[in-house]
């Protein structure tokens, strides 16, 4: 068989993965894209955008809210390229960008270890509850106790996102979003911004009902931190389509196998960015990315060096180097109240379908 027939058979034995989920109520739609450095080899787009039974059908087009893939789509490389040109480095200690982050536990604290989930920072607070805007955020963020010493442990933290978003954008001497904005044109045509335009609704999936806001959200930001930092954060607030985010990950695979690419910084620096922390027990993260696990999302079969990241809605973006190859999948998991367990197996069984060893 060709490469091509190949990648058609699995990329169809994981549609069939999506099918089963979906009828399962895993989420009530799912667009994957799988492709390699020079392009996209399948796209599969199944469901309806809520659980309405006159909710239109997904197509390729379908927005999604992309929740946590904000902060490698946006955050991880909007600091890569800040450290490029020479505006700050990943070594820098925060303290040195925002003096409000001081103290024993805190001093030697570096924008590495905000990155990699080191800070030990906990993992979420519900600070829109009583606070509005990223700065007050912020300081609630560094008079917070922490939940592990530094370098310690890997704490998954929205909060340590936050906290790096408001630092990027001093050293950046721009907001986040303009920021964001201007680096996100620079890698692809397709939709993938912040608080997206009324235009779009009618292709956005639904995120479901919002206890907090007593509305569906469609459109509008699910996470509740984001939202009342008006929609842009470092931690969640993009949305986007699968090609938008696989032109994202396309070129992030190009770097890492060496091939410069414009709007994204040198392939030295992604590759350092997406090596796993070596000082952090236990970790499994590198700056920003997640890594390969045999037991994490990204199934059993991908390459030893893959990164990838997740998000709360239901969204994944994993790259594999060795094999020349990214896997997209977006859906909106949350709209059915499905369990994180039953994402995770579907994320694994799309996976294991399109790396597959072959037979």
């Amino acid at each position: 068989m060709t490469r091509a027939s190949v990648l058609d058979a699995r990329v169809s034995a994981a549609e069939g993965v999506l099918r089963a989920a979906l009828a399962h109520g895993t989420a009530t739609c799912a667009v994957l894209e799988v492709g390699d450095a020079d392009g996209v080899r399948g796209r599969v787009a199944l469901g309806r955008l809520s659980t309405g039974a006159d909710a239109a059908p997904a197509d390729a087009d379908t927005i999604f809210d992309l929740a946590s893939l904000t902060k490698v789509l946006a955050t991880t490389l909007l600091a890569m390229r800040l450290e490029e040109s020479g505006r700050c480095a990943a070594t820098d200690r925060v303290a040195r960008w925002w003096p409000a982050w001081y103290g024993p536990e805190r001093d030697a604290t570096t924008l590495a270890d905000l990155l990699a989930h080191a800070s030990g920072l906990p993992a979420h607070r519900c600070l829109y509850e009583g606070r509005r805007g990223a700065l007050a955020f912020a300081d609630a963020i560094c008079r917070m106790p922490l939940e592990a010493p530094l370098r310690r442990a890997a704490v998954y933290s929205d909060l340590g996102f936050i906290l790096l978003g408001v630092i990027l954008e001093r050293i950046g001497d721009a907001g986040f979003g303009t920021q964001i904005a201007a680096l996100l044109r620079g890698l692809t045509d397709a939709p993938l911004a912040y608080r997206p335009p009324p235009a779009w609704r009618p292709r956005t999936a639904s995120t479901g009902w919002e206890a907090w806001r007593q509305r569906e959200l469609i459109g509008e930001v699910n996470d509740a931190n984001t939202w009342a930092m008006d929609g842009v954060a470092a931690h969640a607030g993009l949305f986007g389509t699968a090609q938008a985010v696989g032109d994202v990950g396309r070129a992030v695979l190009r770097a890492l196998n060496d091939k410069p690419v414009d709007g994204l910084a040198s392939p030295a620096t992604v590759r350092r960015y997406a090596t796993r922390r070596s000082d952090v027990p236990g970790t499994t993260r590198a700056l920003g990315w997640d890594t390969m696990t045999p037991t994490s999302s990204c199934g059993r079969f991908m390459s030893p060096t893959a990164v990838g990241h997740t998000g709360f809605t239901g969204t994944s973006l994993w790259i594999d180097d060795v094999r020349d190859a990214y896997v997209v999948l977006l859906t909106n998991r949350v709209a059915t109240g499905a369990t994180a367990d039953a994402m995770r197996a579907l994320r694994q069984g799309v996976h294991d379908a399109v790396f597959q060893p072959a037979s």
